[in-house]
């Protein structure tokens, strides 16, 4: 998996890079600011990119804009975003083309190595990855709709998802059965009128309905 990775802080760019490389990925460009990181965003043997949101020159959201506009020119291209904070609008513009191969992590998650290794594979393998605290504060914000119709524990159920969790994890989580956690998600899928279909696709499909995207 050959990777783009932008990040301004010299140290961290070079940890990451070093963390990612020994994990068994190929980190073809790590830029940076984001005229940089526009620019190898073009390279087409990329396969995924790891962005900060906040790039040089001006520090706003030159990562977010740089992984927005790749995504429209090659739809689906996976791109895991990371930010020091939690920033609504940045992960539903991020997540508004309705399509997998995203994720939107904090930095202190960066520092647990499995779990940020374990995230870029999801992403680049088409899944959608959202840090804990990044599903709070989004579903703080939402506005009740559709989604009225879970039960607590499928709402349960439905946040794990959102973080990435495969139904082991989530079963192990809640402390319930993995038959149990299937149950809860096809109640979650029909729920939320989402037709049979690839269960990794109607996986993504539900997150982003209870993201109200």
């Amino acid at each position: 998996m050959r990777l783009v990775l932008a990040e301004d802080h010299a140290l961290l760019r070079a940890g990451m890079t070093q963390l990612l490389e020994s994990n068994g990925f190929t980190v073809l460009h790590a830029v940076a600011d984001g005229d940089a990181l526009a620019e190898v965003l073009r390279d087409p043997d990329a396969d995924a990119a790891v962005v900060d949101v906040r790039l040089p020159p001006s520090q706003t959201d030159e990562g977010l804009r740089a992984a927005i506009a790749v995504r429209a020119q090659r739809p689906g291209f996976p791109v895991m975003v990371i930010s020091q904070y939690v920033e609504h609008l940045y992960a539903r513009e991020l997540l508004a083309s309705g399509e997998g191969g995203v994720g939107y992590l904090l930095k202190d998650r960066v520092s647990d190595v499995a779990e940020f290794v374990d995230g870029v594979r999801r992403v680049a393998a088409g899944g959608t990855v959202l840090d804990p605290e990044v599903v709070a504060a989004i579903m703080a914000r939402r506005r009740e709709r559709p989604l009225d119709r879970l039960t607590p524990r499928e709402r349960e159920v439905l946040a794990l998802m959102a973080e990435g969790r495969s139904n082991a994890a989530i079963a192990g989580h809640l402390v319930v059965t993995e038959k149990a956690v299937a149950k809860h998600i096809n109640g979650i899928f029909s729920k939320l009128d989402l037709p049979p279909a690839d269960d990794d696709h109607r996986r993504v499909r539900a997150v982003l309905a209870w993201l109200h995207l």
